[in-house]
């Protein structure tokens, strides 16, 4: 009896360290927060340590005191990379890029106006966690080795368990199958990720040499825009599906006539063309940066490596020639690094648009009172006293899951002080069902919402001489595209200056809001070159020339 009690408490020896550390080595991020949840799954790098294990064990006998040292080492730091990785996947919706990332921990710090307390526990914390880990990973690998050591019939056991898990892993893929669902994602590729992101970057002109060439900036002008301020409105996954599908299309034709109305009320007309998106149902800084550097960034890789770089953008190009640069970025709840890349004078986020009205739903601030305040403190003074004004403002109204929708307000004034909104209309607005399980008819809503406002706003306080381009980031989620639909976006460009137009359709824009049918033949960073030829007041055979 005493030999099984011994060997039960072998077993459990084994056991229970090994579950230990497969939870540390495949735990999830509990979103939106920064704490780690647990994950039913198995490690395959554990895995493959613990067959190594048993075979030194049953060739060498017992490890030595460097070996399990190292094996504590490595798994300490394969848990707080684990953590690491899903974290800032989680909580900034892109994986890390470490060479980035790092260069900017000081400015992210900043931003969020932590007090000197909270800073100093956060170090404290940083430098204790790896040594806990490892003192825990070290307890738990010994343990593991003295069981193999107790239970040397068990060893084939476990090393053929390993070699299946081995096999399985290997075989996912074979005629389709996949084997590995019940695998946590390894930690391995994530670090030789972050290892061939640092050679890029480090390398001398590796990045260069990666990148696609960037449109042809110097020598182009902006005389063609008259010192008219610029609007670039991404609009989000504003996609060619409400275009092509008859639905929604015919959904969305009252809102498009009366957009039109209302521009020609304010003087505007407005020529519209179809370009292909980089990104689809999401990642939408895929496409911001397509369009304001003129760089390819369907391959997530060049994106990081654009942002490593000093490259001209729409950005630098207006800011040189006099604009007044801004982003206005109310859907921003959360430090931006990647945005210093860009060079704007005015980052401006959800705390920094100065919005005190009352919160609606997930993204807190409605779109036309974004809208408001922007004109309030950007574009309300007279153009003759200021700067012209380049402004990039994403929007956020048709952002799945499409819903709350803000209710319309007549008077834009009102938009800007704390009642923007009456209580009740908030409350009707929260009211609105869920738009997760049938998203079409509230995306449609969001787009209705989208026109109004925007064109309430051009017949009414907007500059005179404003031009404003607006452009879907890229179309919707599939369950509102659509299947196999395109990744074309409709773009908008609207202005009272006719002759700015003019040069848009010469360059295949057409007149109205929707552009002939059928795929888009250019690419959204292809449309960089395009508005630096319509900007310009050169023959378009010159200026649109590499």
């Amino acid at each position: 009896m005493a030999s099984v009690g011994a060997q039960l408490t072998s077993a459990l020896r084994l056991l229970a360290p090994l579950l230990v550390l497969n939870a540390l080595l495949t735990l999830e991020n509990l979103w939106p927060t920064l704490w780690p949840r647990l994950s039913p799954r198995l490690s395959f790098e554990l895995a493959m340590a613990l067959l190594a294990l048993c075979a030194w064990t049953g060739w060498r006998g017992a490890p030595g005191k460097w070996m399990l040292r190292a094996l504590a080492a490595l798994s300490a730091f394969w848990i707080l990379a684990r953590y690491i990785d899903v974290t800032v996947l989680a909580m900034f919706g892109r994986p890390l890029n470490l060479y980035w990332d790092s260069r900017h921990v000081l400015s992210v710090l900043r931003m969020g106006e932590f007090s000197a307390w909270q800073l100093g526990l956060a170090g404290l914390l940083l430098l204790a966690l790896p040594l806990l880990l490892h003192a825990l990973a070290l307890f738990c690998w010994r343990l593991i080795a003295q069981a193999l050591l107790q239970l040397p019939r068990a060893r084939p056991a476990v090393g053929a368990t390993g070699l299946l898990l081995l096999a399985s892993f290997a075989a996912h893929g074979i005629d389709g199958r996949d084997t590995r669902f019940f695998f946590s994602l390894p930690v391995a590729p994530a670090l030789a990720r972050q290892a061939e992101l640092l050679a890029d970057q480090l390398l001398p002109g590796a990045v260069a040499a990666q990148l696609p060439p960037s449109p042809r900036f110097e020598g182009q002008g902006l005389s063609g825009l008259a010192g008219a301020d610029v609007l670039l409105i991404f609009a989000e996954s504003y996609g060619a599906s409400t275009l092509d599908d008859p639905l929604q299309s015919g959904a969305l034709a009252p809102a498009r006539a009366r957009f039109e109305q209302l521009l020609s009320a304010g003087g505007r007309q407005v020529v519209s063309a179809r370009v292909r998106s980089p990104t689809f149902g999401g990642a939408s800084w895929l496409a911001h940066a397509a369009l304001l550097a003129g760089v390819d960034t369907q391959d997530p890789g060049t994106y990081e490596r654009l942002l490593a770089t000093q490259r001209p953008t729409l950005v630098s190009h207006f800011q040189s020639h006099g604009w007044r640069t801004v982003s206005w970025m109310p859907g921003l709840q959360r430090p931006w690094p990647e945005g210093l890349f860009y060079g704007f004078e005015r980052y401006a986020d959800a705390g920094g648009i100065g919005y005190a009205g009352p919160s609606l739903g997930y993204w807190r601030i409605p779109d036309q009172a974004s809208m408001a305040l922007l004109h309030a403190q950007e574009l309300a003074a007279p153009g003759a006293r200021r700067a012209p004004r380049f402004i990039v403002f994403p929007t956020l109204a048709s952002h799945a899951p499409f819903r709350p929708i803000a209710p319309f307000v007549g008077d834009w004034a009102r938009l800007v002080r704390a009642d923007a909104y009456a209580p009740q209309q908030i409350a009707r607005a929260l009211e609105q069902p869920s738009a997760w399980s049938q998203p079409v008819a509230a995306y449609i809503d969001s787009l209705d919402y989208t026109f109004q406002w925007l064109g309430s706003y051009l017949a009414g306080p907007a500059p005179a001489r404003l031009l404003t381009i607006v452009i879907g980031d890229h179309q919707p989620l599939a369950a509102v595209s659509g299947k196999g639909a395109s990744w074309d976006v409709p773009v908008h460009v609207i202005s009272a200056d006719a002759r700015l137009l003019e040069r848009f359709e010469a360059l295949g824009f057409v007149s109205g809001l929707a552009p002939p049918a059928g795929e888009a033949s250019v690419p959204m960073d292809g449309l960089t070159s395009l508005l630096l030829a319509a900007f310009d007041t050169r023959p378009l055979s010159a200026s649109a020339g590499e």
